[in-house]
């Protein structure tokens, strides 16, 4: 009797252990809430700055969509699970400012990047408690780094300034322009380490107001000519041995015209590699649509612009429009190009190899 009063109590604890873990599973899963509820945006927003503060190299992350959104109550706090994209911004990772001040890099992949975190929020404050995104140059930091490859650097940092005026000084050297010119833009810049440093620049210049006949090299005095103005724009490869006291090496390649994608411009009273600032962003142009191209700059919280259900994905936090990588130019000396070799007859072709 006793034997089987125990089962049946064993068997009703084990009931009420399992109805209950079910219900504290659920309860701790939460439920679905809009994505562009504003204490979702809040939590995003708090979760993107965490990740940003672990980057020491690259640049920033900033948002694209937020694809789901849980809430859970856990005390007095609310635990928000969420789902979303960011992109690469131009906002380089060392850099102060915050990533909701930073636009989109125009260059890169075109997927955006997967992104998952656990806030938890009350009244007072909101904290991060997990943030991942799955990038290749984060993850890679973490473990091993790629010694002796190329490495993508921001176009302002101080570490240019020596190859920069290396280079600028060399196409003031080779050109057969009259005048001097000086540093306009920087469009793309990597460093590498091999016996010492070497640096891959893409950067334009301006014709200044100095003479060569007059003036040996750059000065205060050299101003832009905006009468008469042109442009050059150069490939250059820089290598710097700073402890062996050496002159720069600079390999270059220039041709007359500016930067193809001018992505930073420099204005009035800026000493090299000081304070750069975007350019002005083009106006969209219609291209094919795709299914990470905006349509819209900042998500909106009307049902009547986003309906799917709760508002997810939600609309992309700015405009997304990739700029195809530019293909080097062509060294200036080369000006034609060889016309083909006449056919010889009953030689084979190109096409006798579809038949």
């Amino acid at each position: 009797m006793r034997s089987g009063v125990g089962l049946f109590v064993l068997g009703l604890l084990c009931f009420c252990s399992s109805v209950f873990g079910q219900g504290a599973v659920e309860a701790q899963r939460g439920v679905l809430i809009f994505c562009d509820d504003p204490s979702v945006q809040k939590a995003v927003t708090s979760a993107l700055h965490k990740f940003n503060d672990r980057l020491t190299t690259g640049y920033k992350l900033a948002l694209f969509q937020i694809l789901s959104a849980s809430k859970a109550e856990n005390g007095s706090d609310s635990v928000y699970s969420l789902e979303f994209t960011s992109r690469r911004s131009e906002c380089p990772a060392e850099g102060s400012k915050p990533w909701t001040d930073c636009n989109y890099l125009p260059t890169g992949h075109r997927a955006p990047i997967s992104c998952n975190a656990t806030v938890h929020m009350t009244e007072k404050e909101t904290v991060t408690k997990q943030v991942d995104c799955m990038i290749d140059s984060f993850i890679i930091s973490e473990r091993v780094p790629c010694l002796g490859c190329p490495e993508e650097i921001a176009v302002n940092s101080e570490d240019l300034k020596v190859p920069l005026v290396a280079s600028v000084s060399k196409f003031n050297t080779i050109s057969n322009s009259t005048h001097l010119f000086t540093l306009h833009s920087v469009g793309h810049a990597t460093r590498q380490v091999v016996a010492g440093f070497r640096y891959q620049l893409r950067f334009d210049m301006k014709k200044t107001t100095c003479a060569k006949a007059e003036h040996k090299d750059l000065n205060d005095l050299c101003l832009l000519d905006e009468e008469n103005l042109e442009l050059a724009n150069c490939n250059a490869t820089v290598d710097l041995a700073p402890w062996r006291f050496e002159q720069p090496e600079v390999q270059a390649e220039c041709e007359s015209g500016p930067l193809p994608t001018v992505i930073r411009r420099r204005p009035p009273g800026w000493s090299p590699l000081r304070n750069l600032v975007p350019a002005p962003s083009p106006a969209p142009a219609k291209e094919e649509s795709s299914e990470e191209d905006a349509t819209s700059s900042k998500p909106s919280a009307s049902p009547s612009v986003n309906n799917h259900p709760f508002h997810c994905p939600s609309n992309p936090w700015k405009q997304f429009k990739r700029v195809q990588p530019q293909i080097p130019a062509e060294p200036t000396d080369a000006k034609a190009v060889p016309s083909p070799k006449p056919s010889v007859e009953g030689a084979f072709s190109d096409t006798d190899l579809l038949s």
